[in-house]
């Protein structure tokens, strides 16, 4: 199959959903389809285009047998209303005319967020005369309505008829959980149309190593310590602050020392409220390239997840699976409804504790830092679940099987194109 992947984000971004669609496009590479893949400027988390990208309005380059194709974004550090709209306007358009060049698609498979793009996503569509894919990684603007990341009206109007547009247009829409099926069945989405697939995390790459000789402990001065570890996007659904205020109450406790690896713009507000409480077991770091992720997660001896009370139940932070992969156990404070409680109870790797509560948190982590056995424990169910339900196998498959079916429909052939029947090519791929 020919497949063009149509997401805001990708490699080189090394969090959120760069990672995920880097792996399933080149994952489905390896599977024997050729694929290409329509981009932005890389610019997350920093949001600021990176210096080797400057300059440009468009450009092309290939990695791991994908053809890439980035575009040229209004992207500015400060988000607003009117600065997400030039942003999400540009890409929209921007991509649009760089998708026009190369192949044409048997199959078109598009990531939400952003939004807009699910306008260029249908008009190609209906240009290529190929079927869509969705792939839902979040839901707008419900999410960013009840974290108050949008609360403009004609803004969140706006985005409500683009929700309504991108379910309506696609094809087949992927959801991670079956909460997102249950969201969508209530707007009137039919069942049949979607497919739950779960996002992945590479068990391979993400693994537990041990904890002695770790070279990101070495590095901090982290050896004698009880490491409790927060990485990840700082922003306003996140609820970090809290771990301030957890870690303000435990610093009677000299083993416990709190990491926090963030991009250094938002790690500047964290500082200041360090500074202000005099807490003094909370190290700041930004992020270390991605080839160190494994190490850095096994330097931690409990690894947490943050969202706000007000974040909508459906969110599934990314990060869980890769928590989880990582063998150390999670403590989660996030509401108790949410998708991402009921993975980590499914789990029985990690503790769920009320979001915005710090005495909760600081509770939590008082309780594995007394009880070794059972961190070790909650560790081990965690990498068991992971591997379980949570494999890029797994995902993969699911991906390839989904966009086969519906080549196969289209084209109606008498020898479908499955997983089975598909000899992979021998493509060289670098490390």
């Amino acid at each position: 199959m020919r497949i063009l992947i149509y997401s805001y984000n990708y490699h080189p971004e090394p969090i959120g959903i760069a990672p995920l669609m880097t792996e399933l496009a080149e994952g489905l590479v390896t599977k024997g389809h050729e694929v290409r893949v329509v981009t932005a400027m890389p610019n997350y988390p920093q949001r600021k285009i990176y210096p080797d990208y400057r300059g440009q309005l468009f450009c092309e380059e290939e990695r791991n047998g994908v053809k890439i194709q980035r575009c040229y974004v209004a992207i500015h550090p400060n988000p607003g209303v009117v600065t997400r709209v030039l942003l999400d306007g540009s890409f929209a358009l921007l991509s649009f005319f760089h998708a026009l060049k190369g192949w044409r698609p048997d199959v078109i498979l598009s990531t939400s967020p952003s939004l807009p793009a699910c306008v260029p996503v249908a008009l190609l569509k209906l240009i290529y005369g190929c079927p869509t894919v969705l792939s839902l990684q979040d839901i707008l603007p419900e999410a960013a309505v009840r974290t108050g990341l949008i609360n403009n009206k004609v803004a969140i109007r706006i985005f409500e008829v683009l929700e309504k547009f991108a379910y309506a247009s696609a094809t087949r829409i992927a959801v991670i959980t079956d909460s997102f099926s249950k969201n969508l069945v209530s707007k009137g989405v039919p069942a049949s149309k979607l497919k739950r697939i779960s996002n992945w995390v590479d068990t391979n790459f993400i693994r537990p190593l041990p904890k002695h000789e770790n070279s990101f402990r070495q590095q901090h001065n982290l050896q004698d310590k009880f490491v409790v570890l927060y990485s990840g996007n700082i922003a306003r659904t996140q609820g970090v602050r809290a771990i301030i205020h957890a870690a303000d109450t435990l610093q009677h406790i000299p083993e416990i020392e709190f990491v926090i690896v963030g991009e250094e713009r938002q790690l500047v507000d964290l500082q200041n409220l360090r500074d202000e409480l005099g807490v003094k077991n909370v190290t700041l770091l930004p992020f270390a390239p991605r080839k160190e992720l494994p190490t850095m997660l096994a330097a931690a001896d409990v690894s947490l997840i943050m969202q706000k009370a007000s974040v909508v139940g459906f969110n599934m932070p990314s990060k869980t699976m890769v928590l989880m992969a990582s063998g150390r156990p999670i403590v989660a404070s996030v509401p108790g409804g949410g998708a991402a409680a009921q993975a980590v109870r499914d789990s029985g790797g990690g503790l769920v504790v009320e979001p915005e509560k710090p005495n909760a948190l600081a509770k939590a982590i008082q309780t594995l830092y007394n009880d070794p056995a059972r961190v070790e424990q909650l560790g081990k169910k965690g990498r068991a679940f992971a591997i379980a339900n949570y494999s890029f196998e797994q995902s993969l498959e699911g991906y390839e099987s989904l966009l086969a079916s519906l080549v196969n429909k289209v084209k109606n052939l008498s020898t479908p194109i499955t997983a089975s029947t598909l000899q992979p090519k021998n493509i060289s791929i670098k490390p």
